[in-house]
């Protein structure tokens, strides 16, 4: 067990920590997330009155249903599955792609999911590199709610990164007790915040410990060896220049669709039962007739007392209209896919691009984004393959493919099929009747342009196949005389 080294803000640490959990930052990014998993701010909406003294209290008899419309959630996740539905890393070069596909496969793509869910989720989020069994490097996704950037003020750069979370509940206390882990460009050091203390985490044997660590056979022995990477392995990738989420432009929006949608359930509730008037009151407390007529069913009145329901209509129509109204903004102002629009039933291929307008925009500029953000992920691969097998590989041989796949009218589809075969039947057609007026070879060349065929290999495999060829007729009439030679096939 190595002797604990203290990191140098060790007396900081929890001060740090404190002021991240009551940042402005923060604090929008868990409200930002409870809107992800559709809790709303109407969870928290609550009716009152004011009673016969004046008094404003709450009332707890009326209807007060609460619904969380999950718009939100539905936007993030359309957003993340359209952005990376045709996402792939690769090169033209098959050993440098070999070496790709290891690097980049479902695993990185399921964290990268992940990383880009969470960044348009609360504004920001990282990864993480980490040593595997296998001696490469792997990138995981990290929740940025709860990592902090130590900023050295003299030179403006991230000296630290602070990642804390819940590590249990203790037993006795049933408090919360803290894990933390602190990472420079060489090591990473571990702590537990517990009863309010922060202390060395005895848990770790080796603390701190670097970046890399590994086990070696020697002389029959197993040590343990280590390295650094050299960087602090975290990278940020932040939803926009002001680590903003998505639902800052929308969230008005959706918390009126939910005040309308509640108020309308509500008042279909209440009013379905009536407004009770009655005369003649055998009784000194309101709240007892409120009573009677809920769970008795009955009340006592004078002689000259009555009892009347009476009914009011609600005003359906104009909630109907602005729960649609707030329902298109949201999937406007939040530059989303509305599923639920039907339009006048012609649903072709240039209607359904058109309907992906805004969520393309939405998408080219976390693009952008993202591609900015694998760069120095890019460059640590490669610098590893490139010591791996003493290769020169640059970031100019790798393909970042950000394609996205559309659902589209298998009909559209198959009429455009058509229409491009008959197109290059066409031209075929065109080049065939030049045929004594152009060069053979240029008229191959035309073909081969069409069909997108390779030159050269075409011209290879025809000089393989006709031994002497003066013009595309006497190669025509050699193929097609074969079924005449020497009588009947």
């Amino acid at each position: 067990m190595s002797i604990f080294e203290k990191c140098k803000i060790e007396q900081n640490i929890k001060k740090i920590i404190d002021n991240d959990l009551g940042s402005k930052i923060k604090k929008r990014a868990k409200k930002d997330k409870d809107y992800y998993n559709a809790k709303h701010d109407i969870e928290n909406y609550r009716v009152f009155y004011f009673n016969s003294d004046g008094q404003l209290v709450e009332d707890t008899t009326r209807s007060n249903i609460k619904i969380s419309h999950a718009f939100y959630t539905e936007l993030i996740d359309q957003k993340t599955s359209y952005l990376l539905s045709g996402f792939d890393v690769y090169s033209e070069q098959e050993k440098l792609n070999n070496e790709l596909k290891i690097y980049f496969d479902d695993s990185f793509k399921s964290e990268l999911s992940e990383l880009v869910e969470n960044a348009s989720k609360i504004g920001f989020s990282y990864m993480y590199a980490q040593l595997g069994k296998d001696f490469r490097t792997h990138f995981k996704y990290a929740d940025g709610l709860g990592i902090i950037e130590v900023i050295n003020p003299l030179t403006e750069e991230t000296e630290y990164i602070i990642n804390y979370f819940i590590k249990r509940i203790d037993e006795v206390t049933n408090k919360k007790v803290i894990a933390v882990e602190i990472y420079d460009k060489e090591q990473t050091f571990y702590y537990i915040i517990k009863d309010n203390k922060l202390t060395a985490d005895i848990s770790k044997p080796i603390n701190p410990r670097p970046h890399k660590m590994w086990r070696e056979i020697e002389n029959n022995n197993i040590k343990i060896k280590g390295d650094k990477f050299g960087f602090i392995p975290f990278f940020r990738l932040d939803n926009n220049e002001d680590k903003y989420s998505d639902l800052k432009p929308i969230k008005a929006i959706i918390d009126d669709y939910d005040l309308m949608s509640c108020g309308l359930s509500n008042n279909l509730q209440d009013v379905a039962e009536g407004i009770y008037v009655v005369k003649g009151f055998q009784g000194n407390d309101f709240n007892e007739l409120q009573n009677n007529i809920r769970v008795k069913k009955i009340v006592g009145v004078g002689e000259q007392g009555d009892l009347d329901i009476k009914t009011i209509s609600i005003p359906y129509e104009a909630r109907k209209a602005k729960l649609e109204l707030d329902e298109k903004n949201i999937y406007r102002f939040g530059m989303g896919f509305n599923s639920s629009q039907i339009g006048d039933g012609n649903i072709t291929n240039i209607v359904i691009k058109s309907r992906y307008a805004l969520l393309d925009l939405k998408c080219d500029k976390m693009e952008r984004r993202l591609r900015s953000f694998l760069q120095p992920i890019i460059e640590i691969i490669l610098n590893e393959i490139n010591d791996k097998y003493k290769t020169n590989y640059m970031q100019r041989d790798i393909v970042l493919d950000f394609t996205r796949q559309i659902t589209t009218n298998s009909l559209d589809n198959a009429e455009v099929e058509k229409i491009e075969a008959e197109t290059k039947q066409t031209q075929i057609n065109t080049i065939l009747n030049a045929t004594g007026q152009l060069p053979e070879e240029t008229i191959v060349k035309q073909i081969c342009s069409i069909l997108e065929l390779d030159f050269d290999e075409v011209q290879t495999k025809l000089q393989e196949n006709i031994n002497t060829r003066k013009s595309i007729n006497k190669l025509s009439d050699e193929i097609f005389g074969l079924e005449n030679e020497g009588g009947e096939p």
